[in-house]
């Protein structure tokens, strides 16, 4: 597992006093709101302040003080330390944890191994099979059995899996 976890993408400045503008990378951007520090390019910053919109996060960090500061900082990935990340709800995952799990059927076939998460209403895996297919499938509990995290294996019902998953190539 890795030490940090990408939360975010800072898309550009707002406003002349260093507030930056963030694509958030979670489910609930309102937890932007309980982060102490965050961390970019191996710098730390402290989180002075942060509101939620529809459509972004809008931060205010230590030490960048101005747009000239913030403009720096554009199209770097927000962070945090994986103890410092916030408590996860039931049947949520870090990305990052997802990446690179085998997709196995209850009989422990292997199917594919997960190398992309897109995130929407339903997240969408993006994987690639034993033969070098593409596959694509979205992230349902009803086709779920397991996801063990420290074995990097999803198990997955075998005839539910074959009725969701889409193949390329």
């Amino acid at each position: 597992m890795n030490d940090s976890l990408k939360i975010g993408l800072i898309t550009k400045p707002h406003g002349i006093r260093g507030e930056l503008k963030v694509s958030p990378l979670t489910d609930d951007p309102a937890r932007f709101k309980r982060l102490k520090n965050v961390i970019v390019e191996d710098k730390t910053y402290g989180v002075n302040g942060a509101r939620v919109t529809a459509d972004a996060v809008y931060l205010s960090l230590s030490g960048v003080a101005d747009r000239n500061a913030a403009e720096l900082l554009r199209g770097k990935f927000l962070l945090v330390l994986r103890e410092d990340a916030l408590p996860l709800e039931e049947f949520s995952f870090f990305i990052s944890d997802i990446i690179g799990c085998k997709v196995v059927t209850e009989k422990g076939e292997l199917l594919c191994t997960v190398t992309e998460v897109t995130s929407a209403k339903t997240d969408y895996f993006t994987a690639t099979t034993v033969g070098g297919k593409t596959a694509r499938f979205p992230f349902l509990r009803d086709m779920l059995v397991k996801v063990d995290i420290p074995a990097k294996t999803i198990t997955v019902k075998e005839k539910r899996f074959g009725e969701i998953c889409v193949y390329e190539n």
